[in-house]
Formats: structure tokens, sequence, C-alpha cells
């Protein structure tokens, strides 16, 4: 072999590694594709460099051609990018370009996320929107944070434990009330009783004559509730609506203020809501079979049942209604009456009775 024929094959390996480097970089780069030029900026590149690759669903379809400095503090670094054609089906102008990393400290490439079917395609020389990059530095910031929440968190834990402990050794000596409840029999005796004896006074009481109504209906528990709204006496005036109802079907039962049909009430109630009046007054009469002072409580107790039904409602200036518990019905009606009486404009209130509720 002639070294002229030598020299020739060695000038022509070098040419074909030559060409096969070309090609091998212009593949790399994009530079025998049709391609686009897409841009997007940063405030932070986060040591993405050029010719980085940039990514689209995950596959290299371009490639990062410059990165610029912004011209001004308050603009941001421009990151131009050469990119397939065939990607312009699948990136709109709402995609989304983010830096990511192989791995925690890999190689730096450029994300880019598809658009939706609606937005429109992007043109060469697009900006697009864009993620701020995450930094390992901001994941140790960030461990470092949870760590510290964590500490404290146990460092609570063990705190507590330690009351705990320290209530549970106090308890086990004996001190304090709970102690003594624990450990001394009498203390708990004495406990028990009273709890007895408040429990069973508290069941007379649901179960007295009079007031047994008012826990099943509106929960009245002080009797001072029933003279909030009584007057003293009927005005003088004649009433210019009078509304009249059996008190056996009102209530329930003769011996309670528990109501039974409540809508009865209901044109007395359209009436003191449609028209004007000065006062209205709920006026009770029990039958005279039982005790005068009970039926005195039960008569002002079903005046004012009544008259709670009435302004809560309908529309009615609640000011101006009284109510008046009149004790033994005077009438034939052994089941007692209650009326509703209309007085006409003008027609003042009197004075509040210190009646038989107001003094027990």
């Amino acid at each position: 072999m002639s070294r002229a024929f030598r020299l020739g094959l060695f000038i022509l390996a070098t040419l074909l590694v030559f060409a096969g480097g070309i090609f091998w970089i212009g593949s790399k780069r994009f530079l025998f594709n049709s391609t686009y030029r897409l841009n997007a900026e940063f405030e932070n590149v986060a040591g993405l460099n050029d010719g980085a690759e940039v990514r689209v669903g995950g596959i290299a379809e371009g490639t990062v051609k410059r990165i610029d400095l912004p011209g001004r503090v308050n603009e941001k670094v421009r990151v131009v990018m050469d990119m397939r054609t065939a990607t312009r089906e699948v990136v709109k102008k709402d995609s989304m370009a983010a830096i990511k990393s192989e791995g925690l400290v890999g190689d730096k490439y450029v994300e880019i996320s598809f658009g939706t079917a609606e937005a429109a395609k992007v043109n060469s020389g697009d900006t697009l929107q864009s993620e701020p990059p995450l930094q390992i530095s901001d994941l140790i910031k960030k461990t470092d944070s949870i760590l510290n929440s964590a500490e404290g968190a146990m460092q609570r834990v063990d705190d507590t434990a330690n009351n705990l402990k320290n209530i549970s050794s106090k308890i086990n000596q004996g001190s304090g009330t709970v102690g003594a409840l624990i450990n001394d029999r009498s203390v708990y005796d004495h406990a028990s009783a009273a709890a007895n004896a408040l429990q069973e006074d508290m069941e007379a009481l649901k179960h007295n004559f009079l007031l047994r109504g008012f826990f099943k209906s509106r929960g009245y528990e002080d009797s001072t509730d029933l003279t909030k709204h009584e007057i003293s006496q009927l005005p003088a005036k004649a009433p210019v609506k009078k509304f009249d109802y059996d008190a056996n079907k009102v209530f329930d039962k003769p011996d309670t203020a528990k109501l039974k049909k409540e809508k009865l009430l209901n044109d007395a109630g359209k009436f003191l809501e449609e028209n004007r009046f000065g006062l209205a007054v709920v006026a009770d009469y029990v039958d005279g079979k039982g005790d005068t002072d009970k039926d005195q409580l039960l008569s002002e107790a079903r005046a004012m049942v009544i008259r709670d039904y009435l302004v809560k409602n309908f529309k009615i200036d609640d000011t101006r209604v009284k109510t008046i518990g009149l004790g033994k019905a005077k009438g034939p009606n052994e089941n007692g009456t209650v009326q509703v009486l209309v007085y006409p404009e003008g027609t003042n209130a009197p004075a509040a009775r210190n009646s038989s509720a107001a003094k027990r």
C-alpha cells in the first residue's frame, strides 16, 4: 500500500468523522429540521445553559438557543428556544414553560406543557407564560422548617406527658378534690348523696302540677317570666275586637300551658298583623275546680304562652301585646276561656301587677 493511498484513507476517515459530528450536533440543535422560535421569561433560570433541551410531553422537541440577561433590574431573564414545527399542534398560547432538572442535581432543561384544545396556536416569536423554578436551596429551607416544627411538637408532647404524670401523682396521693373523691370514700359518699338529692328535687319540680306544662312546652324554669308583659287590670275602654277560644281546645290538658291546636289562634294573629291597634291583651280564665293560687299561676302561664305564639308567628309590635291572668273562670265554661282583646289606638297599658307568680 503506497503512502499516497494511506494518506487518502486517513483524509477520508477524518472527513467522515467530521461529517458525522456535524450531523450529530445538527440533530441535537435541530439544524436540519423546520423550526420556529418561542420565548419564556423567568426571574431566575436556576443554572439553565445554552443548548439545553426543551421537552414537550417529556420528549426532546427543541433546544435553548440563548439566554438573555434583562436590560433593567425590574425585567426578567429571557430564554429563547427553537422548537420543531410539529409541536405547534400541542403547544398553544396558554402553555406553560418550567425549568426542571434530571433528578436533584442533574442537567437543567425546559419543560413546556400542552395547551388546551380551545386555545390558539402559537406563532414564531411568541412568549409563553412561565413557572418559577424549584431550587435545592428552597427545598432545604422547607425541610429545615418542617423539622423545626416537628421538634417543637415533640417538645409540647413531652411537656403534656409530664403534666399528666404530675396530675396522676397528685391524684394518687389524694391531693385536691379529684384525689379526695378517688381516695377518700366519705367524700365520694357525700357528693353522691348531694347529687341524688338534687336529682330528686328536679324530678319533683318537673312533676309539679303547674310547671310540668312549662318544661314540656316552652321550658319556663323561672316563674318571673310569666309577668314580663303582664298588666294589673284590663283597660277601661271597650275593645274594638274580641276573640274568644275554648281553653279545652287550645291547650293539651286542663292543668297545663302546653298548646295543642295553636292554629286556632291564627285569626287573632292575622287581625293584629293587618290592622292598626293601640293595645292587645291576652286574657285567660281557668276552670274553678283547683286551688286559687295555682289557678292564678296557670292562667298567667297560659296567657304568656299564647302571647309568645302570636308575636313569634305574626309581624306584630310586641311592645303593645300584654297579658293578664284572671285566675278562676266566672262564666259557665268549666274548661276556662282564652280571650284576645284588641283596643283602639291611644290606649295605654295599665301598670304590671305584683302577681302571685312574682312572689314565688
